[in-house]
């Protein structure tokens, strides 16, 4: 398959056809991931409550997010891999904003970074185009911001938060990022923001009319129960496949039913 570009994604919104991002934080799942032809491959900051266990993204250090970008870089071939950049890596300077971007890149191997965040963030963004770090957007939902914004309610439903929302759209394409996420936003307004930019949208519980869509990986695989998005579809109940299996190796074990010969030198 194609090795897939930033180019390439902005070539897909202009012919029409819909970009694929999922999560990885590991190796054999972001493997897993480029071969079944996944565009781009997501090392969010999720992992700090699919992985790691924490209440929300908040505690997810950029010592972490390198650990795992390493980890997931070494299993694509074809993927464009994004590595997500966690609380307070971006807002305290310009400057330390760039060299944690660059860590991204340098260290752990991503093609790009994203960010949260709309004009207020601009300085940076034009900071990273300027060292070439390609940026990619996030907009609506912005998980960073859980405790000011008081939960993870969907945004843009009144007029001037939607007005709002367009021009932040608009004002990071034309500094030059080369895709947006939009998380938890009305449909109509996604489709509004898609139809004005050039750039794809990736949307995420924003409706069927984005350039494309994303999921938490351990969301579509039913492998975090803590709570479900309505947005996130289930695609398997992996955790249920994983709990009988288990369960299974502890009868067999105590039973002494394994290992059998065939297990044993």
């Amino acid at each position: 398959m194609e090795k897939i570009t930033i180019r390439k994604l902005i070539d897909k919104k202009a012919d029409g056809e819909k970009t694929t991002m999922l999560t990885a934080y590991d190796y054999p799942t972001a493997g897993i991931l480029d071969q079944a032809g996944v565009d781009i491959i997501l090392v969010g900051d999720s992992l700090g409550m699919v992985v790691l266990g924490y209440e929300n993204t908040l505690a997810v250090t950029m010592d972490d997010m390198i650990h795992h970008t390493k980890a997931a870089r070494r299993g694509i071939q074809r993927s464009l891999l994004v590595g997500d950049m966690p609380f307070l890596s971006y807002t305290v300077s310009v400057p330390e904003a760039v060299a944690n971007a660059g860590r991204f890149l340098q260290e752990g191997g991503a093609h790009a970074v994203k960010l949260e965040g709309g004009e207020e963030i601009t300085p940076v963004v034009r900071a990273l185009i300027t060292a070439d770090i390609p940026v990619m957007g996030h907009l609506g939902v912005t998980p960073q911001a859980v405790y000011l914004d008081s939960g993870y309610g969907m945004k843009g439903k009144d007029g001037r938060e939607a007005e709002k929302m367009i021009r932040d759209a608009q004002l990071l394409e034309e500094i030059g990022v080369f895709a947006l996420v939009l998380e938890k936003i009305p449909a109509t307004l996604a489709r509004e923001i898609t139809s004005k930019l050039k750039i794809p949208t990736i949307g995420i519980g924003a409706g069927p009319h984005c350039d494309g869509q994303v999921l938490v990986t351990h969301d579509l695989l039913g492998l975090f129960d803590r709570f479900r998005p309505k947005f996130a579809k289930r695609y398997a109940d992996l955790s249920g496949v994983m709990r009988d299996a288990v369960s299974s190796y502890v009868r067999e074990v105590r039973e002494g039913e394994f290992p059998k010969a065939e297990h044993s030198y």
